[in-house]
């Protein structure tokens, strides 16, 4: 009996064992899961709405090298992860991609990194001089808000054009031309039963919390008990991986195309010509963007996500400077830390650093096991499904303006927001924000009440003046 006992134990002490010193390890906290593995699966693919259009556009149209990018992306995800603790996305500049694919003659792959370090120097200069966060402590969070909710609805518009129109990514712009047909590998059903899935499987994001009594009794504890069963899905993953099945059913020849082995990663040699028009062209359209989306609307919407892991401007703005300074000089792909991703990855379960570093090491076997040949795969990807991650991604973005509480902040979201859209300029909504809200505050400055004063008294004594 006591034989059996001890064989019985030894299992549960060696676990400990492991437990305790895994705990110990560096950065172990950062990527203890929060919920369950499935959910952090999950979670770990839903900015993937954006960032495979984007880097199937730069590699068809610019020849940026798929596999490079897979590399280190993975490790910018992996160190992100680690580093923060919550599902910090990294995602493709989305500025600097426009200009390479849409305008002519497009930015060779030169010209792009000489974009994505400069942009990442100006970062690198703003975190560590502590300017940022200057910057995120004193701009309007309704300004802020004003952002994020241009940048969800700007997704969620792109996310319906690709669901509703088929699509040639050798642009980055959305193509409303030809209406996507109903029936086929990538037709309309299919989009719509992926959403279906979704919104059945994950509802509006709500999460759903244990319950530490030991029976839940009436119709509530099985409401309770069938959304915890429901919220275990990954379903993101799962539509995700539908997608990757239906590439080779869409198109069995990418087999035979397919090359094992990543490509030789070398140092991009960077000409003055090649600085110039990366600067002048991609960089000066960029640093706007990075720091409001990629830095200020993160660290906002990590701080409502993750109150107890609210996350510095300084640190993603350092983070964002560092993974370009080195990666883009080997010809990777110009990344930052987006609003977007972050959205995407908690509304499908990412609550951990551990959730990104699953993509990381996704994104690493790709790289390292297929590499470039993999774009063969991606370029078959069901673009509907795409745009269904997408679309909820935008939509859990822009719902982070759901906290302004007075008419005045919703007015100043509002005009930051629509100005954002039409103008397609986050930094032209972003200005016309801040000009809005001080002229808004100015209304109840001492100084100005005193000026109407006097303005009011003049009038009154010149009205008594006129009549004797």
């Amino acid at each position: 009996m006591a034989d059996r006992t001890s064989d019985q134990t030894t299992p549960l002490l060696r676990r400990n064992w492991w437990r305790s010193h895994l705990s110990a390890a560096p950065f172990a906290g950062s990527l203890r899961l929060k919920t369950s593995l499935l959910s952090e699966l999950g979670g770990s693919v839903g900015d993937l709405g954006t960032y495979i259009p984007i880097v199937l556009a730069l590699t068809l149209v610019s020849n940026l090298d798929l596999s490079t990018t897979l590399i280190f992306t993975a490790f910018y995800n992996i160190i992100t992860g680690a580093l923060f603790g919550i599902p910090m996305p990294v995602q493709p500049m989305k500025s600097i991609a426009a200009v390479a694919v849409s305008e002519i003659p497009h930015l060779t792959v030169p010209q792009i990194a000489a974009a994505g370090i400069c942009t990442a120097g100006t970062l690198f200069f703003l975190g560590a001089t502590g300017l940022m966060s200057f910057f995120y402590h004193f701009i309007p969070l309704p300004v802020v808000r004003g952002v994020q909710l241009s940048q969800g609805l700007a997704f969620a518009f792109t996310a319906i054009k690709y669901i509703r129109y088929d699509q040639d990514f050798n642009t980055t712009k959305a193509s409303t031309t030809n209406p996507r047909p109903w029936l086929g590998l990538d037709g309309l059903i299919l989009a719509l039963a992926s959403i279906s899935f979704l919104i059945l499987v994950t509802g509006s994001g709500e999460v759903v919390e244990e319950e530490e009594e030991e029976e839940e009794e009436g119709r509530d504890g099985r409401v309770r008990r069938r959304l915890r069963t429901l919220s275990a899905i990954p379903a993101a993953l799962v539509v995700f991986l539908l997608g990757l099945i239906l590439c080779f059913v869409r198109d069995p020849s990418i087999i035979h195309d397919i090359k094992f082995g990543p490509s030789k990663i070398h140092i991009l040699k960077i000409t003055w010509e090649d600085w110039k028009s990366g600067f002048l062209r991609g960089a000066i359209p960029q640093i706007p963007l990075s720091v409001l989306n990629s830095v200020i609307a993160v660290c906002k919407l990590s701080a409502d996500l993750f109150p107890e892991r609210e996350v510095s401007a300084t640190r993603v703005s350092v983070s964002v400077g560092l993974m370009n300074l080195v990666g883009c000089w080997f010809g990777a792909m110009p990344c930052c830390h987006g609003a977007g991703g972050l959205a995407g990855q908690y509304r499908f379960g990412g609550r951990s650093g551990a959730s990104v570093a699953f993509l990381g090491l996704g994104k690493l076997v790709l790289g390292l096991v297929f590499g470039s040949s993999f774009v063969r795969i991606l370029s078959q990807f069901p673009i509907g499904i795409l745009g269904v991650l997408l679309l909820f991604a935008g939509i859990e973005l822009a719902m982070a303006s759901r906290d302004m509480n007075s008419k005045e902040e919703s007015f100043v979201m509002l005009v930051c927001a629509a100005v954002s859209l039409t103008g397609s300029s986050a930094a032209l909504g972003f200005g016309c924000g801040i000009v809005l809200f001080l002229l808004l505050k100015l209304r109840h400055l001492d100084c100005f009440d005193s000026f109407f004063g006097r303005s009011n008294s003049r009038s009154n004594i010149d009205g008594t003046s006129l009549n004797p």
